[in-house]
């Protein structure tokens, strides 16, 4: 569409009016109030989405656009300026831009690096992906306690236990919805039986590892995806990543396990680093054991440097954790998959690699806690106010009001409790060097209770956000005591502890993630600039 305006028109002008909820959450980018344009004195929300105007002026014979005006209006006076506008008393301000291709031609002002669009998209390293399992009713096939949901799905299987029992068990077994008949469902998967060994470890959301029945059969559960579900298996690991982010880029979670579609937000594709041979898009291989995903291409560039596919997926890690990879290349994140520069040596892709390697161990919740999270004591620990935690007296119980239960068995995020202050001199004293620079001295109590919290968890790390989802707050939300059943145990309560770590830990690395970027884009900008030498005669 958009190219075709670009031919059917002379001008375009856009005035964004911004006021998304989803995408900006109704802020400007210094952290004002930016309420829709439609927001009233009886309506102060408006409507949650951003607002555009869009002007085309065409000629006759049009001459096609040769550049978009565009501008940004923000904050509580843009109904005012436009006003103000419009009777000549004030003159409009427009940036041109000039969509291209590579980008999807984007109307709005676009922000990459020089050499962005040479580097090959994310699928043209990797070109199988999944989209993640969507059940459609967690509260029937998901939960924390494994010994829960093993006893609701033999419920389920039981045929002594009538439609009205099982109502009373788990409402939304029993409930129709689009494409899915609860009664008909049950009858026929109660004379197949229970699948025991279909309980499966499952990425429900970041750093939130619970346990799924995978019901290979009917919609009972909704997408299972049973291309994806082969794949899975001990050794081999995937990467999410979506095509557009609603939001600002936040790096990919990586996970060995089966993962949910809303492992981010807008909708997960999981790319492995291996394929069962038997899988339809490989190519060339011989039969036997599991085949690296990569294309054409990337089996080149590897042979080339002498080096293998787990080097490279872990080098695409290092690179989309990268601050300044997502900072300077916005544009190119918010309108298709990453771009992925190619270090130009086998020492370059390995030391990239490495740096990879360390994100992945702290990116998994269930592998020993690095030596990098393990010496951040002072961060998180588990404290109870004015005497001795006792998980026998409910110092465990997560009553703060972190969430509840929504419309169709949805968990609803509260704002739950927490203290903001500075840290202590001994917080400051137990980080290593420079990690108040990047972590701050502005640090939270996040309480679990009236009497318990855990203590000192720094400002970034708290805010520290994947797949579109604050981490730690989006993980306590699901587990609080009236939603869970049960207090927290020692384990649980640790495991957020060893999460803060494991953050501060990744936020730490920003330096010498950054570092690397930088030298293998250098590299790879100079040897484009050959090729273009080459071509050119140069």
């Amino acid at each position: 569409m958009r190219e075709r305006y670009l031919e059917a028109f002379d001008h375009v002008w856009i005035d964004c009016l911004n006021g998304d909820k989803y995408k900006t959450g109704k802020v400007t980018p210094d952290g004002k109030p930016d309420p829709s344009i439609f927001s009233t004195e009886f309506n102060r929300e408006g409507i949650q989405v951003g607002t555009a105007i869009t002007l085309l002026a065409r000629a006759s014979p049009s001459g096609g656009v040769k550049a978009v005006q565009f501008r940004h209006l923000w904050g509580k006076d843009k109904r005012d300026q436009l006003l103000a506008e419009a009777l000549g008393e004030s003159t409009p301000h427009y940036e041109a831009v000039r969509p291209v291709m590579p980008l999807g031609l984007p109307f709005a002002p676009s922000r990459v690096d020089a050499s962005y669009l040479s580097w090959p998209l994310l699928p043209e390293l990797f070109p199988v992906s999944f989209p993640g399992v969507q059940t459609s009713r967690d509260d029937v096939l998901v939960d924390i306690d494994r010994e829960k949901l093993v006893g609701r799905m033999e419920a389920y299987f039981n045929p002594t236990i009538s439609s009205q029992e099982m109502a009373q068990i788990a409402p939304r077994a029993m409930e129709d919805a689009a494409r899915f008949s609860a009664r008909e469902t049950r009858r026929y998967l109660l004379k197949r039986g229970f699948k025991p060994e279909n309980v499966v470890p499952f990425s429900y959301r970041p750093f939130d590892i619970r346990w799924l029945y995978w019901e290979p059969e009917t919609k009972l559960l909704d997408e299972k995806r049973a291309e994806y579900f082969p794949h899975v298996f001990d050794g081999n690991i995937w990467l999410s990543a979506v095509q557009q982010n609603r939001k600002s880029f936040d790096p990919p979670l990586v996970s060995p396990k089966l993962s949910c579609r809303h492992m981010i937000e807008r909708g997960a594709n999981m790319f492995p680093l291996l394929l069962k041979s038997n899988h339809s898009l490989l190519h060339d291989h011989e039969t036997g054991g599991p085949q690296p995903n990569l294309s054409e291409a990337a089996t080149r560039y590897l042979d080339g440097v002498a080096a293998e596919p787990v080097d490279l997926f872990h080098h695409v890690l290092a690179t989309l954790y990268a601050p300044s990879f997502a900072i300077e290349n916005a544009s190119g994140l918010s309108n298709d998959w990453p771009r992925i520069p190619l270090p130009a040596t086998k020492d370059a892709l390995l030391a990239s690699a490495a740096l990879g390697r360390e994100v992945a161990a702290l990116l998994d919740p269930e592998g020993p806690l690095p030596k990098t999270a393990k010496r951040l004591k002072s961060i998180a620990p588990i404290t109870a106010s004015g005497s001795t935690l006792d998980p026998d007296a409910g110092d465990l119980e997560l009553t703060a009001g972190w969430g509840h239960a929504g419309k169709g068995g949805v968990t609803m995020p509260a704002k739950g409790t927490v203290t903001s202050r500075e840290m202590t001199a001994s917080e400051r004293d137990g980080l290593p060097d420079g990690a108040l620079a990047i972590l701050g001295v502005e640090t939270c109590d996040v309480w679990l209770n009236d009497r318990a919290y855990w203590r000192n968890i720094p400002l970034p790390v708290w805010e520290y956000t994947l797949g579109g989802y604050q981490v730690i707050k989006k993980l306590l939300s699901y587990r609080e005591k009236k939603l869970l059943g049960r207090s927290l145990s020692v384990e649980e309560a640790r495991y957020v502890t060893d999460m803060a770590r494991r953050i501060a830990a990744i936020l730490l690395l920003s330096a010498d993630l950054d570092a690397n970027y930088r030298a293998v884009k250098e590299a790879s900008l100079r040897i484009e600039q050959q090729r273009q030498g080459m071509r050119h005669g140069g």
